[in-house]
């Protein structure tokens, strides 16, 4: 008998009733129902994600705001920081518990002693400084003017005293100012997220703050598989799922003395650190996945009946 016939009626190719083609109909259906039923999972993990980071977010601005005017600057600035660490720590464990995100994190936490640095990190997202801040207890956020003022961080940041980007010389005052507690300061060179491979050019405030403080500079390289809250990515656009996250330690430049000649090497240095692209494809993950991929097929082609 054969395996595809037509109807009479509609002349339709179809699967005659045998029990191998009946088995074969049923794994389909089974598939399409878990292809479905994932899909509704990741739609539940991205926005219990999104919301359960706004309730952490607001709960912490109604404290800030009652107990900023209590506490002193070094009070208020300490705890500041070690309740957003936590805060974005928690949020990004509830995305890992959900095996739909993965965050490789750990290189960040032989930082957590260093004395006081300038971290420049690639900024493929807008997890990057929540991936940042999570590992280290002390940092100084750079932030642009209107997030200072965000209901659902303006007056967490201001407790922990997190830096305006506006005006350029008030923002290297306080960034310089601030490194007297051993802090470091988190600081994107791009000063947007990443839109051409692969970085954008690099502003010059980072210089100017590392020269002014002759701070060194230590570089983050931020990998990701996914365009997830890139540039232009709608909030509630749900990405291909699952997520993968990499940062690694890149080099550390001494405290420069000549502004752009040191905004030149560190830009070119991640030019070549990350190949076009790599941002959110990291090397060799496409060449493995396809290897996996065709392992897989020749897998499934040696059980398949004869």
């Amino acid at each position: 008998m054969p395996i595809v016939q037509k109807t009479k009626k509609r002349g339709k190719l179809t699967l005659p009733s045998t029990p191998f083609n009946c088995r074969i109909k049923l794994y389909l259906i089974m598939g399409a129902a878990l292809r479905v039923l994932w899909n509704g999972y990741d739609y539940l993990v991205l926005y219990l994600g999104l919301f359960w980071l706004g309730l952490l977010c607001l709960a912490w601005t109604l404290i800030a705001l009652i107990i900023y005017p209590l506490l002193s600057e070094r009070r208020g600035r300490v705890l500041g920081r070690h309740v957003i660490m936590i805060a974005f720590r928690l949020y990004l464990a509830s995305l890992s518990a959900s095996r739909r995100f993965s965050f490789d994190l750990e290189g960040l936490d032989v930082l957590r002693d260093e004395p006081s640095l300038i971290l420049a990190p690639n900024h493929p997202s807008l997890l990057d400084a929540v991936m940042v801040i999570s590992r280290l207890p002390n940092v100084a956020c750079v932030l642009k003017a209107d997030l200072m003022n965000n209901i659902f961080l303006g007056a967490g940041s201001r407790l922990a005293r997190y830096i305006r980007n506006e005006p350029v010389r008030g923002m290297v005052r306080l960034a310089t100012h601030d490194f007297d507690y051993g802090s470091h300061l988190l600081l994107f060179p791009e000063g947007t997220r990443t839109i051409s491979s692969p970085v954008n050019p690099f502003k010059g405030s980072i210089g100017l703050i590392a020269r002014q403080a002759q701070v060194p500079v230590q570089t983050i390289l931020i990998e990701t598989d996914t365009r997830y809250l890139s540039k232009g990515w709608p909030l509630f656009r749900k990405p291909p799922m699952p997520i993968h996250y990499r940062v690694r330690l890149g080099r550390r430049f001494d405290p420069p003395q000549h502004t752009q000649r040191f905004m030149t090497e560190l830009e070119n240095y991640f030019a070549h650190e990350l190949v076009p692209g790599s941002a959110f494809y990291p090397a060799h993950s496409l060449q493995n996945s396809l290897l996996q991929q065709a392992d897989r097929t020749q897998e499934l082609i040696s059980r398949s009946p004869p």
